[in-house]
């Protein structure tokens, strides 16, 4: 089954702002460098202040670009070892039901973004096994003072057991090729990049400005609605044309 990448990368963009907690903290200390001396220094200006500032914008870029890498990694991974599924997707009842379970994953993510069920939490706590296993290697990698620290440091943050992640993850796997399991990675970490940005370069008060509830609410609906119209033309409800770009996929 192909997958719309279009949808991925909104629902990526959206989706960003439950990487506020996850990512936010340490995008900003990134941004920030190396760590603070203790005893204030008179602040630079001219060509050093401007040269701090590339530096900062460089190390984020950095760690955005491990992080969006190692989601492409696991995209490629789950839809290349799912070769049994990819041939099963050329039956039709499979294909149908596959497009179906996308989108029930996408409703679960609305949902989850607006706080009204957290049943991918769960999901999260299972994904724990990994962490335990990566979370030691960050030690090596701080302070975060050079490039690639920054970049090794996105490549391990992005197995980060994250709910957000593993939904879409499922896209990937329904992909049916190791390629196009890495493509819907990249839209889907090319949309959370915004976000991400913005929060490396602005600090706290964009932080602050987008955990409100009004911004998730609005946030989750709009995943919700991504995941509510596959299912309705799955079900036959809706007729096919212009909502092919802002579905997942074809049942």
């Amino acid at each position: 089954m192909s997958l719309n990448l279009f949808p991925v990368f909104v629902v990526g963009l959206a989706g960003s702002v439950h990487c506020i907690g996850m990512c936010g903290g340490i995008v900003g200390a990134l941004s920030a460098g190396a760590p603070r001396r203790t005893i204030p220094i008179v602040p630079a200006t001219g060509s050093a202040a401007l040269a701090q500032a590339d530096s900062g914008a460089a190390r984020v870029l950095a760690y955005n670009a491990g992080r969006i890498g190692s989601y492409m990694v696991a995209g490629a991974l789950a839809a290349g070892l799912a070769n049994g599924a990819a041939n099963l997707a050329k039956i039709a009842a499979w294909q149908g039901f596959a497009y179906l379970l996308a989108n029930v994953m996408l409703v679960a993510l609305g949902l989850y973004l607006m706080d009204a069920w957290r049943g991918l939490a769960h999901v999260e706590q299972a994904g724990k096994v990994i962490w335990r296993r990566v979370q030691p290697l960050m030690q090596a990698l701080l302070p975060m003072d050079t490039l690639p620290k920054a970049f090794a440091l996105g490549g391990l943050w992005g197995w980060v057991p994250c709910g957000m992640v593993y939904s879409v993850l499922l896209m990937a796997l329904l992909s049916g090729s190791a390629a196009g399991g890495a493509a819907v990675m990249l839209a889907f970490g090319l949309g959370t990049l915004p976000m991400l940005l913005a929060l490396g370069l602005a600090g706290t008060r964009l932080r602050a400005a987008l955990q409100q509830r009004r911004v998730r609410l609005a946030c989750g609906l709009l995943v919700l609605a991504f995941g509510l119209l596959g299912m309705a033309r799955y079900a036959g409800g809706l007729q096919h044309g212009w909502l092919d770009a802002l579905c997942v996929g074809a049942p």
